[in-house]
């Protein structure tokens, strides 16, 4: 082997590092005139790899997306929930308050009915005699 020859090897070499093509010699050419390229496959493959992780990212995504708008959306309802239950208690509170006060101004009514004589029940038939 001379010095052309390791040279030649340290090229080979490169190309195989560099990862894109894979040489393939043709007999014994000694000026790469007959070499053919080849993709490397393995490079295909981590292209395809890629595309397909890009295509679960995009998805995983798409994915957290639509949790994170039921997670609002979900957090919002139990906001409405909770005011709904507030404005309820508050009506029950009000509804008791008003029979409160409306029992005694029941009350007050049938006191003043009961004192005062245009309400009083009158006997006709001792009138009439």
């Amino acid at each position: 082997m001379d010095g052309s020859s390791k040279e030649e090897e340290e090229e080979e070499e490169e190309e195989e590092e560099d990862g894109i093509f894979t040489s393939i010699s043709l007999g014994d050419d000694t000026d790469h005139s007959s070499r053919i390229f080849y993709p490397r496959p393995k490079s295909l493959l981590s292209k395809m790899m890629n595309a397909d992780m890009d295509a679960v990212d995009a998805e995983n995504q798409v994915e957290l997306e639509e949790k994170t708008r039921l997670i609002n959306q979900v957090l919002e309802l139990q906001h409405t929930l909770e005011d709904l239950s507030a404005r309820v208690d508050a009506v029950k509170e009000e509804n008791l308050k008003l029979k409160s006060e409306n029992q005694v101004l029941g009350q007050y009514i049938e006191n003043l009915m009961s004192a005062s004589s245009v309400f009083q029940t009158t006997d006709t038939k001792s009138k009439r005699k």
